[in-house]
């Protein structure tokens, strides 16, 4: 990737906070004009052809540059939310605290396009070690600089100039993809307290992608890794969710484990965990099982990743105990506290795990015709490919997936008639 401008990015650019805008560095981009979305490119040129400034941002940018396939095409535009909305029919408006223009497409593809926006405070990097950083609001407009200084590591703050075939670049982020390393924009310290999820978002892009993660930033998150219980509690769930949907869910877990993240957040899963124990090979076994599904495109539903992650802490607490529900509940309890997990997921898990002892012993009875079979029969796969066991027959036979459960309908209730009806 060639460098087009020759002035480098100022001396203070990753200190987010400038008197007027710096030069960014500009590359050619190595990008295949064929692998970027043509909806997207479509975004762009209208959003242009109406006199705003329109980039493709983010993890699509730094995908494209790595030679992965995108999963979203996301684009900064300097038009606010209600002027996209004018200029497409096809738009609606999201978030109550942000605004996000949707543009909608056939099949149900989204364009989100958002306005550029700077950080919302004014704080100096050099901060009170002790004061308050949590982010509450990002609801603040600003300028393309702005807007990239914001973003969390350097490898996501990148701009694709789709008209001009050339990559901006205002933190250094090109230089972070060639060393293949994860770094933040700013002070590790300072951008983890200001929202601690981007501990977990640093691990999943290291795991992921096969990144190197910073020194510095490796060390800010042990330092920092306590703040991850003020984060919001959905947040911390679906991140959660995504190391283990992300085809690298054992180098995930386990940099989790190894940084102490996991501690704070599942206590329950770590203090299981040692070097070389039983249940740690269990535990990566069953990892590396989700993450041969995930790349054989057969990635089981959530309940059964959860399962899966939780299948030695859960089968420990139940062992020998008269209530087993009372004793799943017991657990659980402390681990829907801290990722607010939903009611349905966990009574699914429960009942996912509750079957294995009879998939075990072989006599299914009537299970094969219980709507969740096919879920507690890729669990016991998963425990099979950790313990190293040969697979039995009628788990060879299993189709690749269920039919689509018919939706539930739910019945009405009758209305009493009162007296005056």
């Amino acid at each position: 990737m060639e460098t087009v401008s020759s002035q480098p990015p100022a001396p203070e650019a990753n200190d987010g906070h400038h008197d007027h805008a710096p030069e960014p560095e500009v590359y050619d981009a190595e990008v295949r004009r064929a692998d970027v979305d043509r909806d997207a490119l479509k975004v762009i040129r209208r959003l242009r052809r109406n006199g705003y400034d329109a980039y493709l941002v983010g993890g699509g940018v730094r995908d494209l540059l790595l030679g992965v396939q995108p999963k979203d095409f996301d684009i900064a535009t300097s038009a606010r939310p209600n002027e996209v909305r004018s200029i497409f029919r096809n738009c609606r408006i999201i978030g109550r605290r942000f605004r996000l223009a949707h543009i909608l497409f056939g099949g149900g593809k989204i364009i989100e396009t958002a306005t550029f926006r700077r950080d919302p405070t004014d704080a100096d990097f050099a901060v009170d070690p002790d004061a308050d950083l949590l982010i509450r609001h990002d609801n603040v407009f600003g300028e393309p600089y702005e807007d990239a200084y914001r973003r969390d590591f350097t490898i996501n703050g990148l701009f694709y100039d789709s008209e001009a075939h050339t990559v901006i670049d205002y933190v250094g982020g090109v230089p972070d993809l060639r060393g293949r390393l994860v770094r933040t924009i700013g002070q590790p310290d300072v951008r983890f307290r200001e929202d601690p999820v981007r501990i977990l978002r640093a691990i999943k892009f290291s795991a992921r992608l096969d990144l190197g993660i910073d020194p510095s930033v490796y060390d800010a998150m042990v330092a920092q890794r306590e703040e991850l219980s003020r984060a919001a509690r959905p947040r911390l769930l679906e991140e959660i969710l995504r190391l283990l949907r992300g085809g690298a869910a054992h180098r995930s877990f386990w940099l989790m484990w190894e940084t102490g993240a996991l501690g704070v957040l599942l206590p329950q899963l770590a203090m299981h965990l040692d070097d070389d124990s039983v249940e740690s090979r269990l535990l990566w076994g069953r990892l590396d099982a989700i993450d041969a599904l995930k790349h054989a495109e057969a990635l089981p539903p959530d309940a059964v990743l959860f399962a899966a992650l939780m299948l030695g802490p859960i089968l420990e607490e139940v062992r020998g105990v008269k209530d087993a529900t009372r004793a799943y509940e017991a657990l659980m309890q402390d681990v829907v506290e801290t990722l607010a997990v939903p009611r349905r997921l966990k009574e699914r898990v429960r009942t996912l795990v509750q079957s294995q002892r009879r998939l075990r012993s072989g006599k299914l009875g009537a299970l094969p015709r219980r709507e969740y079979f096919h879920e507690a029969a890729t669990l016991f796969s998963i425990e099979c490919h950790a313990r190293n066991e040969r697979r039995p027959d009628w788990l060879e036979d299993l189709p690749p997936s269920d039919p689509a459960p018919r939706p539930r309908t739910r019945r009405r209730r009758r209305r009493r008639r009162s007296q005056g009806d």
